[in-house]
This record gives C-alpha cells, sequence and structure tokens, in this order.
C-alpha cells in the first residue's frame, strides 16, 4: 500500500496493484515483488548460464588476511554479494585452496597481496584507493582485491561486486580507482524530536531515545550503502542545530553510532549551534574572542574526541535564517571558523562553515554570499573549508553555479549540493539530479583560465588545497526504501559516485544504477536510463523554464505561487525573482540592473551579461526582456516559447509514463506499481504547475496562451485560492481535486513529443 501521507494527498483510496506477470526473458518467470530497502545491493543471481558459469570458475571462494573490523566487513559483503550472485554458498579460507581464489588485503595485512609487488602502483591510488584484478598466486589463477589501507580494501570490495552486478566479465579483470576529494559527506538534516527537514522519507533514520544501548540493524545497512559508493562522513544533525546535541549525554549515543559506521570507513560530524557557550555552557556570551568561549570549546572538542576518537569535525551554519553566529558580536565568518578550526588543532577534524547567508541586503539576494565572503579569504583558519552551495541562490531545479567558486583562492571550498528534493518535486517527482550535479562539477569558473572547471575548484587542484570536501543533503529517511521513492535512490547513488570520480558521467552512473536496482535485462536498461536522464529537465521545463527561479510555493516549496509578493522579506516572494510586468520578464542582473554579473571572472561575466550568449536556460535569471522579443534558437517569442517549455514539461512526464509502462513484467509487481503511481502524481502536479503559471503570467502580460495550445483547466483565481481551500499537511495540500481524471496533451499537435 502507499504510505497514509500519499494516501491523503491522492485524496483516493490506491491500492497498488501486482504488474502482468508476463515472464521475464532473462528467467522465464515474473521477477519476485521487492520492497525497494536493499537498494543497489540486490545481489540476484546471475541469469545468463555463460556468465554465471565463467564467474563460478574465477570465483571459487574468498581468502582474507587481516582481522580488522574494516577487513572483516569487506569479507561478509564478498561472501554475501557473490552468494546471490552465484547462487551457492561463498566459501571462506587462509590462503588459496583452488583456482578462483579472490583474495583481498594490503601489503601490511597480507602476505599474499605484499608477494605481488603492487608498491608503486598501490602509491598511486593513495589512501582510499583500490587495485581489482586478475594475478597468479603460488601458481594459481586468482583474483585481487589490494589497497594501502583496510578502508581501501573495502571500496575495492565493492567495485568488484559492483563490476559483477553489472554482469561485467571477469577474464583479464584490472579496475582501480582513487577519490578526488577526500572529505565526501552526507548531511542529514536531521532533528531530536525525530523529524527531519526538508525529509520526504519518512522520520529520522536515527532513533536517538533507544540510543545508546540499542542500535537499529538499519545503521550498518546504511553504512554498508554509503561504503559502496565511496561516502566516508555523515553529519547527524540538522544544519539549523540544537544545542543540545553537544552534551555528555548525546555524545555517548553519537559515540555510540561512531562505532558502527567506523567499519565501514564512515566518520561521524555534528552540526554546531555557535550560542551552545551559552545554551549549555552557561557562559554569558558566545564571542569568539573571548578567552573563555575558545576555552570553552577547546574543552568540548578534548570531550568529543575522548569518547570518538576519530571525529570528523563541525559543521556550522551561522548568521543565517535567525542562527546565531559571530555578525552577533560584530565579528566576521572567519572569526567564527578560525575560533573552531584552533579549538580543533592537530586532531584531523575540520570546519565546514556554510556560506548559505542571506537578509535585508540591497537590491539582489543572490549576491549577498560573495559579498560577505570573499572579502575574507585566507582568513577561517588551518583546519575550515567554507561550504558553498552550488548556485548563488538556492537549490533551484537550474541556476548558475556560484560565483564565489574560483573567487576565493586561499581558502578551501566545498561544494554543498542537494539530494533531497526540496524544490524539484519532493518525494514524488522523478527528478534524476546526476545531469544537476554533472553540470555544477563541469562549469568552468575561469577562475585561473579555461578549464578551472568547480571541480578543479572542490577537489584543491586548482588552488593548491590539501583540505577538500563535498557534501550533499540527504534524502534519507525511516520509509523502508530508504528515500521516499524508488527513483529517488539514483540521487544518493550519483551524489556518492560523483563525489569519489568528479569527471563521472551522469549517463554512465544512471546506467550502473539501473542495471544493480532493477536489472540487467536490456528492454529495461535502455528506456528507464533515458527516462531518468531527460527527468530533470522536464522539472525545469514545468516550474522553472528559461532561467526562471523560486516560483515555488512559500516555506514548504510545494506547488506553483509565482503571484506571491506580500511577504515581509522581499526575497521571500516569488515576484521579487520573475519581476513580471506589462514590459516583460526576468531579473536584471547585468549593469543596468544589480550587476551581479560582475562577482563572475571576466570571461563568465561577459557570457551570463550579454542576451546573445547567455543561453536560453539562464535568460530570465541574469535578463529582463520583453514579452515579444524572440528567442534566436527556437524562432519563439519569449511568451511562445514559456507555453512551450511549461506544456514540454507535462508532456515529457507523459512520455515518462509510457515509457515506465513499457519495463511492466520485466521488473518485479510492487516496486513496478509503486513508480507507476508516483509517475501519475507527477503528471498531474507538472499540469498544475503548468496551468497555473501560465494564467498568471497571461494576468500579468495581457498576452493570450498561443494558439493551438491546451488552455488551463482553470481560472487563475482557483489556483490563488487552492493554499486557504487545501491547508498544508507537512509538505503537500491536500487537494483531491487536482488528482482526478488523466492530464490531456498540452502541446500543439506540430510541436508534440514522441
Amino acid at each position: 500500500m502507499l504510505p497514509p501521507r500519499l494516501l491523503a494527498l491522492l485524496g483516493l483510496a490506491l491500492c497498488l496493484t501486482a504488474a502482468t506477470a508476463e515472464p521475464s526473458p532473462a528467467t522465464g518467470k515474473p521477477p519476485a515483488d521487492e520492497d525497494g530497502s536493499q537498494l543497489w545491493l540486490r545481489y540476484p543471481q546471475v541469469a545468463q548460464p555463460e556468465r554465471l558459469t565463467d564467474y563460478r570458475r574465477a570465483l571459487t571462494h574468498v581468502v582474507r588476511a587481516g582481522d580488522s573490523a574494516t577487513l572483516q566487513a569487506a569479507e561478509a559483503e564478498l561472501v554475501t554479494g557473490l552468494s546471490g550472485l552465484l547462487g551457492m554458498p561463498m566459501p571462506v579460507a587462509n590462503q588459496p585452496a583452488a583456482d578462483g581464489a579472490v583474495v583481498l588485503g594490503t601489503p601490511a595485512s597480507s602476505a599474499l597481496v605484499r608477494s605481488l609487488k603492487l608498491g608503486s602502483r598501490l602509491a598511486a591510488v593513495g589512501p582510499e584507493g583500490y587495485l581489482v584484478e586478475t594475478a597468479t598466486i603460488n601458481g594459481r589463477p586468482a583474483i585481487i582485491v589490494a589497497a594501502n589501507t583496510d578502508v581501501g580494501v573495502l571500496f575495492g570490495s565493492f567495485a568488484l561486486l559492483r563490476h559483477l552486478q553489472m554482469q561485467r566479465p571477469v577474464t583479464d579483470l584490472a579496475l582501480s580507482g582513487a577519490p578526488r576529494i577526500a572529505r565526501r559527506v552526507l548531511n542529514h538534516w536531521d532533528n531530536p524530536d525525530g523529524s527531519v527537514e526538508r525529509g520526504y522519507a519518512g522520520r529520522s533514520l536515527w532513533q536517538w531515545s533507544e540510543l545508546p544501548r540499542t542500535l537499529s540493524p538499519r545503521y550498518k545497512d546504511y553504512a554498508r550503502a554509503n561504503a559502496s559508493i565511496g561516502i566516508n562522513g555523515a553529519v547527524l544533525n540538522n544544519v539549523n542545530a540544537n544545542a543540545r546535541i553537544l552534551g555528555a549525554d548525546q555524545l555517548d549515543k553519537v559515540a555510540a553510532l561512531a562505532k558502527v559506521l567506523r567499519p565501514y570507513g564512515i566518520r561521524v560530524y555534528l552540526s554546531a549551534r555557535f550560542s551552545a557557550p551559552i545554551e549549555i555552557g552557561g557562559l554569558a556570551t558566545a564571542d569568539p574572542l573571548d578567552p573563555a568561549v575558545k576555552a570553552w570549546w577547546k574543552d568540548k572538542v578534548a570531550e568529543i574526541y575522548d569518547k570518538i576518537p576519530d571525529f570528523g569535525g563541525f559543521l556550522v551554519k551561522a548568521n543565517s535564517e535567525g542562527q546565531p553566529g559571530p555578525q552577533n558580536y560584530h565579528r566576521n565568518h572567519a572569526d567564527g571558523a578560525r575560533m573552531l578550526s584552533d579549538a580543533l588543532g592537530t586532531r584531523g577534524g575540520i570546519v565546514l562553515w556554510r556560506a548559505f547567508v542571506y537578509g535585508e541586503h540591497g537590491p539582489d539576494r543572490i549576491r549577498q554570499a560573495y559579498d560577505e565572503f570573499k572579502p575574507l579569504d585566507g582568513r577561517f583558519g588551518a583546519n575550515a573549508i567554507v561550504q558553498v552551495k552550488n548556485g548563488p541562490l538556492d537549490f533551484q531545479p537550474r541556476e548558475p553555479f556560484s560565483p564565489l567558486f574560483g573567487a576565493m583562492p586561499r581558502t578551501p571550498l566545498a561544494l554543498e549540493l542537494q539530494i533531497t528534493k526540496e524544490y524539484l518535486g519532493e518525494d514524488t517527482h522523478l527528478a534524476y539530479l546526476g545531469p544537476l550535479f554533472e553540470e555544477v562539477l563541469k562549469s568552468d569558473t575561469y577562475a585561473k583560465g579555461a578549464g578551472s572547471t568547480v571541480a578543479h575548484v572542490v577537489d584543491g587542484s586548482l588552488h593548491g588545497h590539501a583540505l577538500s570536501a563535498i557534501s550533499g543533503v540527504a534524502n534519507i529517511g525511516s520509509d523502508v526504501n530508504w528515500t521516499g521513492s524508488h527513483f529517488n535512490q539514483a540521487n544518493w547513488y550519483a551524489f556518492g559516485r560523483m563525489a569519489w570520480n568528479t569527471d563521472a558521467s551522469a549517463r554512465d552512473i544512471a546506467d550502473e544504477w539501473v542495471r544493480q536496482t532493477w536489472g540487467n535485462d536490456p528492454a529495461v536498461v535502455a528506456p528507464v536510463t533515458a527516462l531518468m536522464r531527460g527527468s530533470r529537465q522536464a522539472v525545469v521545463d514545468y516550474m522553472t523554464p528559461l532561467g526562471l527561479v523560486h516560483q515555488m510555493g512559500t516555506d514548504h516549496h510545494f506547488g506553483p505561487s509565482p503571484w506571491v509578493k506580500d511577504l515581509d522579506v522581499p526575497s521571500w516572494n516569488p515576484a521579487y525573482y520573475h519581476r513580471a510586468g506589462r514590459d516583460g520578464i526576468g531579473f536584471d542582473r547585468t549593469r543596468s540592473g544589480s550587476d551581479a554579473v560582475a562577482q563572475y571572472a571576466p570571461p563568465v561575466r561577459e557570457r551570463f551579461a550579454n542576451r546573445a550568449t547567455v543561453g536560453d536556460d539562464l535568460l530570465l535569471f541574469f535578463h529582463h526582456v520583453g514579452w515579444d522579443d524572440r528567442l534566436a534558437s527556437s524562432g519563439r517569442t519569449v511568451w511562445e516559447e514559456l507555453a512551450y517549455r511549461y506544456s514540454a514539461g507535462v508532456d515529457a512526464v507523459q512520455s515518462m509514463r509510457a515509457a515506465w509502462q513499457g519495463v511492466q513484467g520485466r521488473v518485479d509487481g510492487r516496486r513496478f506499481g509503486e513508480v507507476a503511481d508516483f509517475l501519475r502524481i507527477q503528471h498531474h502536479e507538472a499540469r498544475w504547475w503548468r496551468d497555473a503559471s501560465l494564467q498568471y503570467f497571461a494576468s500579468v502580460s495581457g498576452k493570450a496562451l498561443p494558439a493551438g495550445y491546451a488552455p488551463p483547466e482553470h481560472e487563475l483565481g482557483w489556483y490563488q485560492d487552492l493554499a486557504r481551500r487545501c491547508p498544508a499537511d507537512a509538505h503537500k495540500p491536500r487537494c483531491p481535486e487536482i488528482y482526478t481524471g488523466e492530464p490531456s496533451p498540452t502541446l500543439p499537435r506540430e510541436e508534440g513529443r514522441n
């Protein structure tokens, strides 16, 4: 059954039905139902006889040398994975007992690995990298999983299992990998009461009331999933932090979680509330230059490391959205970060100081982070990294890269991405974010000429920084499938894979995830990966086309509200961002407007400032244009292009639904039905976005809908009244009338998509 909150959303008694039991071409039987709890670590038995024979010959038993918890975890995963893939128990041994041994270890732990003399090659992959390849040991063919450290062996074991799950050959196997970024961290916005800010997958994974005595088995599964994609850190609590997390009783609970995660190479971090010295320390101030405050933080750090010797460090949100910070004491962000950096000392922890700040700040909110942080470059402390959201606004479906990337050469910068889809349809909309992540990482800042990509800023190579980090706001919760919907798992997966290898392509990662999650049937892989690759653009089109941003309902950020303009803070209003009137639409950020383009390096600035070169996707982000101005790319007027884009987004979801129907019987019935129901919801909500937005912009512009397009289903007042008639429940309004019937095609016949 659908979760209760979605039954309420639909206002219908939707009951999932199993897919038609058409035989799978691979097995001749309908796939058994699954609930999604195994994520991409399913390890189903290989069906192809020739591949299965090859695997059974090459993979006969596992040989481990070394007794660390991490090596034991690697062995356990290989035994579980190989037993499932081969459909037979996988034995373990102390020495290769026959051809086809899988030997894992480091030169320090394994004489067998040491005998291969891999020194220079292992040196090239660093402390977390690995080599997985065929070798001859004691005259017998084997597969080795070798690394410099035990955690590298663990990552290599998962690489081997991923290779096998995708049913690739083991002959002449040669895999290697090493992370580009040192700290690859999930940020959990989880609260002590079990709620999750911007969480759409149930309650918090962390059961604080039961810790430290009771440990959910899901903690280990969470660690396994993260290690399989190279994530090595987790911030356990919300950036809007509660100071109590630093109390002694809570630190005991954090230490219990750290003990579970540690064998999988995952360090725990905590969001620290800047006013903690007052709230739990009894001090009268939290001034970062006050000696007593400095001493309090040093003592607190010593207490933490006494309980958690591999503590990762602090994440801090300060002087943003009402959070306390150094500016409360007429200090700056660098003063606050440097104080915490000094407190951490040489223990190996870092400070991730967020650059997401905004308030009453001149004519353009997106300028604020740059204006506050750029002058402080190089002053944040030896252990500090400034964590910058991918764009200058706030995790929008599409926005340009933040101008801070490349603008602070003396300060390590971390990239913050949002995995949870706060602005992209939350739990129900299928939006694969791999293309968004790739778009950001490959954006060229031109900080040191062409090739100065965001990826090279973040990995430290552009400016020679030893510290490097990337963070993803997690989409994980208590739901059985972890992420609220099956396809949301792909965004967790994509973040980990791109954090490990910033050059990885969204296309390849989608292929990996589909093969591991849904199977290797070509009739599934091809349409589903194609569906995923186009899904983010579909969301952009029906929500925020042509560079529009922040048109969502206020506070809950769900549903269209372009008409809102009466909130106390100007930048909370969607109308603030589109600036639509009779003369046109869009926010002028060129020299004639807010001049936000001046924050970018000259080649980027010139491209964004010029309407001929900015590109359609960011046109209205940087320019105010007339409704009747024509786009060179399509020949349509701006008004016609908006109608086309909104409509194309809706019809793309219709095509996604059709593509998914095509895999019925080739994937298990339970998950098929759950995805199909969510796609139906998405189709209705895409039409809602399209109709409400076009009605509003038509009223502002005085333009009639271009000929041939389906008219909106309701008058503007109906959409504006929606929030009052349908009060918000958690994240979504309860409006059953939105979800009745079937949305009709929206494009004129000659413009329709296949």
